[in-house]
């Protein structure tokens, strides 16, 4: 079970990943204007959205499940609205997601898995897609705000955006930092089957024209069992050609979907 699990935050993780090179710049110190509507606030999200075609870099892993700690460089690689590609050193653990494919292979645990969302939607609980990957790692909500009604609160530093009518089973719940618009943290709960993922932008990055997410902290947490994950960039870089190479090695053991 344990190696699913990190199995599982070797995907998630792709979802965190964003920044680019040249000049950087941390942004941060707007201060939040009460006149501000929520459809004022949900326009500037929508509008604040990144413009690229590719990323890649390299980013530095924090890992803790309560029991383990590791720490990890990894490659990523990244063709906006096509690809997400991740490896770690020597290509021992390798990710690729297209909109229609979730695939990775683990040659640590002699294993891989070849399929659709269906199998993250399932470990999850929740429905996931391409897109809503794409936004997470952006920055950007995981849901269209503009598709229900939201009230409106502020903290010292950050826009908070609670849905009126609660999605089903889950609960949601979204900061947005003045700055440039980009959420502070998205939060997923089940009160029910006591899961909640926090996503927490740190800071934020204008790289070449670009805001991208900075550093990122991942909390999961289901029934007793907590896992942390903090994620650094390095070495990042914006619209290079890219090839994503990816053969899942001979003799590894399948993992059925759920």
């Amino acid at each position: 079970m344990k190696a699913l699990i990190r199995n599982t935050i070797w995907m998630l993780t792709l979802v965190f990943m964003a920044s680019s090179c040249g000049s950087t710049k941390v942004l941060g110190g707007a201060k939040i204007d009460p006149r501000l509507t929520v459809r004022n606030v949900i326009r500037n999200h929508m509008s604040a959205r990144s413009d690229f075609k590719t990323l890649s870099g390299r980013m530095g892993i924090d890992y803790s499940d309560g029991e383990a700690e590791q720490s990890v460089t990894v490659s990523f690689r990244m063709k906006r609205n096509e690809i997400i590609w991740l490896s770690a050193p020597l290509g021992v653990v390798k990710v690729y997601i297209t909109p229609t494919r979730v695939s990775f292979y683990n040659k640590l645990e002699n294993e891989f898995f070849d399929g659709d969302f269906d199998y993250l939607s399932g470990l999850l609980g929740s429905e996931i897609d391409f897109e809503k990957l794409q936004n997470l790692l952006l920055g950007q909500a995981v849901v269209d705000l503009r598709e229900a009604k939201y009230d409106l609160d502020y903290s010292e530093e950050a826009y908070e955006l609670k849905p009126r009518v609660a999605a089903g089973l889950y609960k949601l719940f979204f900061q947005i930092e003045p700055s440039y618009f980009r959420l502070a943290s998205q939060q997923l709960s089940q009160p029910e089957a006591r899961r909640l993922m926090e996503i927490r932008y740190s800071s934020y990055q204008q790289v070449s024209g670009q805001v991208v997410p900075d550093r990122v902290h991942i909390a999961a947490i289901e029934a007793d069992q907590r896992i942390d994950i903090g994620i650094t960039y390095k070495q990042v870089e914006i619209n290079r050609d890219l090839r994503f190479p990816y053969r899942i090695p001979k003799g590894l053991n399948p993992i059925a979907a759920k």
